[in-house]
């Protein structure tokens, strides 16, 4: 089953390069630079080569521990939400937050639209 659509996106879109690129955009069709259809081409561009970056380039390592709150699974999408977590990048830097909300879903794989 395909995961929720849109849920990827809004996650990588809500990201600080992901809201930089959505203010420029809204400005470029508020001045009538671009169309409506060339904003959404882009953003489309954007979901997909962030998705292969993360995929391809990053490496570190990290683990966390922490007091499972709550978890949820609807949509084919689980929801977990944590208190008192525990990170640590590459087994040296460590940070701590009381609370982590963590979305998982099933990857699509290269041939899948």
């Amino acid at each position: 089953m395909a995961a929720a659509p849109g849920v990827v996106n809004e996650l990588y879109r809500t990201s600080g390069i992901g809201a930089s690129l959505m203010d420029t955009i809204d400005d470029l069709i508020n001045e009538g630079h671009i169309e409506p259809q060339l904003a959404m081409k882009i953003l489309g561009n954007f979901d997909k080569i962030v998705q292969e970056v993360l995929a391809d380039k990053v490496k570190a390592r990290l683990t966390f521990k922490g007091h499972l709150d709550t978890y949820r699974f609807c949509d084919e999408v689980w929801t977990f939400l944590l208190k008192d977590v525990n990170f640590k990048l590459d087994g040296s830097t460590t940070l701590h937050s009381e609370k982590v909300k963590i979305v998982s879903m099933a990857a699509k794989k290269p041939d899948e639209k």
